[in-house]
């Protein structure tokens, strides 16, 4: 009776022994499992991210005439600023919220001016550049609005003379003077843009340039004032 016991109880222990370690096996396998199915989904997440972002950032060749204008017509008028503005930074003797407005005109027009020249390749226009493309910028400077094609508020070479031979307090005087007319001939060309225009990137681009530079209009008048 007792090696009947015994041996019922070793075959009950061998049991629980072989269905624990079943148990155990079955946990070890699934887990590797788990941890492979999300390591797939991951890069394949991120993939789809990226290709999103770049088509995004792809300028649309839907355009007309009046955006491959307004591009050639305000890269040169950006170059100008930016000259203007690097005119004054080389002085000695301008007041510092002077010196901020005028680098914060390079900051921003410089990438402004990469943009409508991407926009010109993907139209398969000539980039515009200040060596060369639609012409110099001494060679722009001596035109007048008629000569221009439409340029308003450029500076003759008379102004910008003018801006070289300035010193001082005087020099930023006649550079917020200069600019101001200046961002005012921008903003017109970029209305004619929003109204004209067919691109929706140039577009965007033309709304950007009447609300940034009507503020700085605004923001130079009040340092006209403080001067």
């Amino acid at each position: 009776m007792k090696r009947t016991l015994i041996l019922s109880t070793l075959a009950v222990a061998s049991t629980l022994t072989l269905a624990a370690c079943g148990e155990a096996t079955d946990a070890t396998t699934s887990a590797p499992t788990s941890a492979t199915s999300t390591a797939t989904t991951t890069p394949e997440t991120t993939e789809t991210t990226t290709a999103t972002t770049e088509a995004d950032g792809e300028i649309s060749a839907d355009h007309n005439d009046a955006d491959i204008m307004f591009a050639q017509m305000m890269i040169p008028h950006h170059q100008q600023a930016v000259e203007m503005s690097e005119t004054l930074l080389a002085k000695e003797g301008i007041p510092a919220q002077v010196v901020e407005f005028a680098q914060g005109v390079i900051d921003a027009q410089g990438p402004e001016i990469d943009r409508m020249n991407a926009m010109l390749e993907a139209w398969d226009q000539q980039p515009v550049t200040d060596s060369g493309g639609m012409g110099t910028m001494d060679e722009m400077g001596g035109m007048d609005h008629g000569e221009m094609g439409g340029m308003s508020g450029m500076m003759s070479q008379e102004d910008m003379t003018a801006l070289e031979e300035a010193q001082g307090t005087e020099a930023a005087r006649l550079y917020l003077e200069q600019m101001t007319v200046h961002h005012e001939g921008a903003v017109d060309m970029a209305r004619d843009e929003v109204a004209d225009g067919q691109n929706p990137h140039a577009i965007t681009l033309a709304e950007q340039v009447i609300n940034d530079q009507e503020a700085e209009i605004a923001e130079m008048e009040q340092m006209l004032t403080d001067l």
